[in-house]
């Protein structure tokens, strides 16, 4: 009796494809959120083998895999070389998220450890990442949310003086803040924390890799890593513009002692003693390695160029939007984000505006990120600039402007 044909294989790959078709351009210029591409021809190839070759490898345990401590060693030496200082120490997480985590656990156990805090609170800018009150949920803490300068968008270090008490374990500032892409006052706020004996953490994972190339490419960046007085911990997302596949992040600490309040171990159980620098147990080494390759790749003069890219395409565009009536720029950006607001006919922000201008983009293939208004600080729309919008940002004005003029006409 012939045997039964086996039942044919779905094309997988095809699919996959098809499922791709809705989504936003992660290349090309068009998507000015989530994505940050380099236009460096064959990165995105080399990312690609550098992830295959680990993919299997689990970083769990670096006694059995050696390579991959080698790797992580190699890649937090590389941003500390910019952003650190002698005898910090760091580690590579799956992104900005598990950095922030990690930060703020580290800062709640610190304070456990040497002021018997017990609830613990984090004294935050308004315009702090989402991740810190995440990190506050999960950890039991309670966030203390401080108002910022409704005119530059920058943190107040004042008001922050003031929501310092018994329980503070971490203060934190931007570099820049994500909805806005303004510099937090970094020095001022790390002071006032260290006059406290509190810990300060700063939220570079957009800016850390960009600002100290935009310095190097010749524009005034103020100090904003380790090397500043009161400033204790520091995040920053390699897979932003450090230009590594998501994720891929590196969370610095000013000395071992001050990081090992991160760590998690655990051997009052029958298996193998547990050792977790981060909040992942077993994981794949191919994000580790494809970021190794990535930034070892690319020297800091090919970061250099590309960050002038980027400083070259914002001042374009902040141009062309300053040319605009009825768009305003929120703040002064610093580090390739910028925030615009569209006004109504009383010249105020208008949310339905925005919106209906966001649609407009869209339908004319830009992703333009609509934020919302939140307390004094208007609604918005968030540009990520990158070396492949650089090319494109007279396109988008062009389009920004009719889209406009349509958005106007539409019904609340």
């Amino acid at each position: 009796m012939p045997k039964p044909e086996p039942p044919a294989r779905p094309d997988v790959l095809k699919e996959i494809a098809a499922l791709r078709e809705a989504d936003a351009p992660t290349r090309g210029g068009r998507t000015f959120a989530y994505v940050y591409d380099p236009a460096v021809e064959g990165l995105d190839a080399l990312a690609a083998d550098a992830y295959r070759a680990f993919a299997d490898v689990n970083a769990l345990d670096m006694t059995v895999f050696p390579s991959v401590a080698r790797l992580e060693n190699d890649l937090v030496a590389r941003v500390a070389a910019h952003l650190g200082a002698p005898g910090c120490q760091g580690t590579f997480t799956s992104g900005g998220t598990e950095s922030i985590l990690l930060a703020v656990k580290t800062a709640r156990d610190h304070a456990r450890a040497t002021r018997g805090v017990r609830a613990g609170e984090l004294v935050l800018p308004a315009t702090a990442h989402a991740a810190f009150h995440k990190a506050a949920h999960y950890l039991g803490l309670t966030s203390v949310t401080v108002p910022v300068d409704p005119e530059t968008y920058r943190a107040d270090p004042a008001a922050t003086a003031r929501a310092l008490t018994p329980d503070t374990v971490l203060v934190v500032a931007s570099a820049p803040s994500y909805a806005h892409g303004v510099l937090d006052p970094v020095a001022e706020i790390a002071a006032l924390a260290a006059e406290a004996g509190v810990l300060c953490h700063v939220d570079a994972c957009v800016g850390g890799w960009l600002l100290p190339f935009l310095r190097r490419a010749g524009r005034e960046v103020p100090d904003f890593g380790l090397t500043v007085p009161g400033v204790t911990s520091l995040s920053v997302d390699l897979h932003k513009y450090g230009y590594a596949d998501k994720g891929a992040s590196v969370v610095l600490y000013r000395d071992a002692a001050l990081r090992r309040h991160q760590y998690f171990a655990h051997a009052d159980w029958p298996g193998y003693p547990v050792v977790n620098p981060t909040v992942q147990g077993t994981k794949s080494a191919g994000l580790l390695a494809q970021a190794w390759a990535v930034l070892r790749y690319l020297t800091d003069e090919e970061y250099t160029a590309l960050a002038a890219r980027v400083a070259d395409a914002e001042t374009r565009l902040l141009t062309g939007l300053a040319a605009l009536d009825g768009l305003r720029v929120l703040g002064t950006p610093a580090a390739g984000l910028v925030a615009v607001t569209a006004t109504g006919p009383d010249g105020t922000p208008d949310l339905s505006t925005v919106l209906h201008l966001a649609d407009e983009m869209r339908a004319r293939g830009w992703y333009l990120q609509p934020q919302l208004a939140h307390g004094a600080l208007p609604p918005n729309l968030h540009l990520t600039l990158t070396p492949a919008t650089a090319d494109r940002v007279d396109a988008l004005l062009a389009d920004l402007t009719t889209a406009l003029a349509t958005a106007r006409t539409l019904p609340p």
